[in-house]
């Protein structure tokens, strides 16, 4: 026998949206639902942050890129104060991307987000999504949030691309075709791995939940190689190689396979990767098997390098 679904008024459990719904929202197990659904990392910075005689709902950051998140919350459907308040906000803690949450987006506010989406340029980015809560007889309510507007990823990427490096190579334009095909592979998925936007450019990274780490899956033309890394780059770099590999046996059997490990003694950045052969990222008709390579060993990295990141101590 299966149950029904059945939507859960969101005031029975958030009463109030500043001093219920904003710290539930602020809290790291919740911003990382959140978090799933805009595929970022997001780690909270400030709650209820002044910008001159007002104050903005919740300031976060985006653990990978380390640029500012505004997050205004509405327990109602969408109106005018909101969406001036989301420019005003911005405009005053300089924030080049802003999530707006309510209940229920009218089609008029949906259609501004869309329009400040393509309208904007240089990373400017806005995101609508409706908050829900179901439950299945009387199990405890569940939230869900829905993404109802966007930054359009592959427009905004070639016209940004175009604009800061001229008319795109051929070779930029493979690339950037190439990790934007992997990021709708990935994000079909479903993967752990939250996947950047794609970039004309041999590389593209993701998170792994804090600030100087990071992964990264790469392409080689030259040599018909793909990569997948752990990179990391922060002001104790070496020693935290040394760390690392003084766990190598265990890395590598939870792994499972072996790893080659760089130092880079002069520079300030160390990375650990995996390395296939034989694989040209321009073949289109091998993206299926490259994709799912890459996606496998990224999810593997990520599971064996996660849980350390977290335990690492920067100050």
């Amino acid at each position: 026998m299966l149950g029904e679904f059945e939507p859960v008024d969101l005031r029975t459990i958030w009463n109030n949206e500043a001093t219920d719904f904003t710290p539930w929202l602020a809290k790291a197990e919740n911003l990382e639902r959140l978090s799933k659904a805009l595929g970022m990392d997001l780690e909270t910075t400030g709650t209820e942050q002044s910008v001159g005689p007002y104050r903005a709902d919740l300031l976060c950051k985006d653990a990978f890129s380390g640029n500012a998140v505004l997050i205004e919350n509405q327990l109602e459907k969408t109106n005018h104060s909101h969406l001036g308040q989301i420019l005003t906000y911005s405009a005053g803690l300089n924030v080049k991307t802003v999530v707006w949450i309510a209940s229920r987006f009218t089609d008029e506010h949906r259609a501004a987000l869309d329009y400040l989406n393509e309208i904007t340029e240089e990373g400017y980015s806005f995101f609508g999504l409706e908050i829900e809560l179901w439950k299945i007889g009387n199990s405890v309510p569940a939230p869900k949030f829905n993404i109802v507007s966007r930054p359009n990823t592959w427009t905004k990427n070639v016209r940004e691309s175009n604009q800061q490096h001229g008319e795109l190579t051929e070779i930029k334009r493979q690339q950037l075709a190439y990790w934007s095909a992997f990021k709708e592979f990935m994000d079909a998925r479903k993967s752990s791995v939250r996947c950047q936007n794609g970039s004309p450019q041999h590389w593209v990274n993701m998170s792994i939940g804090k600030s100087g780490f990071w992964l990264t899956a790469r392409v080689n033309s030259l040599k018909s190689i793909i990569s997948a890394d752990f990179r990391f780059k922060t002001p104790s770099s070496k020693a935290l190689y040394h760390q690392f590999y003084s766990d190598k046996e265990a890395i590598e059997r939870e792994f499972g396979g072996e790893l080659e490990w760089f130092e880079l003694p002069e520079g300030k950045e160390s990375y650990v990767t995996v390395t296939k052969s034989k694989s040209d990222f321009r073949n289109e008709s091998d993206w299926d098997s490259q994709f799912t390579w890459l996606a496998e060993r990224l999810e593997k990295l990520d599971n064996v390098f996660r849980k350390r990141v977290k335990k690492v101590d920067l100050e």
